[in-house]
């Protein structure tokens, strides 16, 4: 049987190894992003290279898309030279950024009107995820769409669900969001208080871990946070983008969320600090700096 052509467009953090799973996998693969050389380097390992998601849509069964924020999505997909002026009818498009609901759920119903079949899937695992090809993905759609795109999704992922009709998989990204923000900063104040108390952070991430307070954030960041390693798994800007959906998705569905408003607040000064850039466990710098104290380790290295 003939693999279908997949169109890949955006390239960063997250999707060069998606897409590089792709490859692996044997599919044809036809890519494009505004960084020519992640475009050539792609191409290099066996893509195609394309120069818009015009071309790309033209060349394509399956379209993925992997993007920062919902003005690059909509105008990936319904701009000029975008998606809408190339892609064909029955082509498959699954986008896997994480962006507005409501964006998510205009883009499928305008590229509808074309024949194509859209699914929103956004993704959560950060960058170990798209690396390690274990990826959770939240997918909203028809059921014949997502078993049509399951496969595909395998490659990618291991928990893959479908959530519901089209923005059903961006309405669960935002709550995952939530719960990942919060996760971050319930473990950056216990630190940051210990810390202050004169108590090791080594020491309180090993006893919160064997206890109820144990969470995946703290498995996987924590060892990091208290070394004082923010390298990007997922940068803080990038969470901040999600917070901002997340308030604005509440205030849409007349949901009041109080806590996440506060956490949003806390992101909001690490990038004004000047730290987007970082894992957005770095937020802990902003307590660390209200409290005066710095959670590392006692073996720990001193902070770039």
């Amino acid at each position: 049987m003939t693999q279908p052509v997949i169109g890949f467009i955006g390239l960063g953090i997250m999707g060069r190894p998606m897409a590089g799973h792709l490859l692996r996998a044997g599919y044809p693969l036809i890519v494009h992003d505004v960084n020519r050389q992640t475009v050539a380097a792609v191409a290099a390992a066996g893509g195609r290279e394309a120069f818009s998601p015009q071309e790309v849509a033209a060349a394509s069964d399956v379209i993925i898309t992997m993007l920062p924020d919902s003005p690059d999505v909509e105008a990936v997909a319904l701009g000029p030279a975008g998606l809408i002026e190339g892609v064909r009818p029955g082509t498959l498009y699954a986008d896997m950024s994480t962006i507005a609901p409501t964006v998510a759920v205009k883009v499928a119903r305008t590229l509808a009107e074309k024949g194509v079949r859209c699914l929103d899937a956004p993704v959560s695992g950060g960058e170990v995820g798209a690396i390690n090809a274990t990826l959770s993905i939240m997918v909203g759609g028809s059921q014949a769409d997502f078993e049509a795109m399951l496969p595909i999704f395998e490659k990618l992922g291991k928990t893959i669900t479908l959530c519901g009709a089209n923005g059903a998989g961006q309405i669960v990204k935002a709550c995952n969001q939530i719960q990942v923000a919060l996760n971050i900063v319930g473990m950056a104040e216990a630190l940051v208080l210990g810390a202050k108390a004169g108590v090791d952070p080594a020491i309180i991430h090993k006893v919160l871990s064997g206890g109820y307070a144990q969470s995946r954030v703290a498995d996987v960041r924590g060892p990091k946070v208290i070394q004082g390693d923010f390298k990007p798994g997922f940068k803080a800007r990038f969470h901040f983008k999600d917070l901002n959906i997340i308030l604005k998705t509440g205030n849409d569905y007349g949901v009041p969320l109080p806590v996440t408003s506060l956490v949003h607040e806390l992101f909001a000064a690490l990038l004004v600090a000047g730290k987007g850039e970082l894992d957005h466990t770095a937020v802990i710098t902003v307590l660390e700096t209200l409290a005066g104290v710095e959670a590392r380790a006692a073996s720990g290295e001193q902070r770039a």
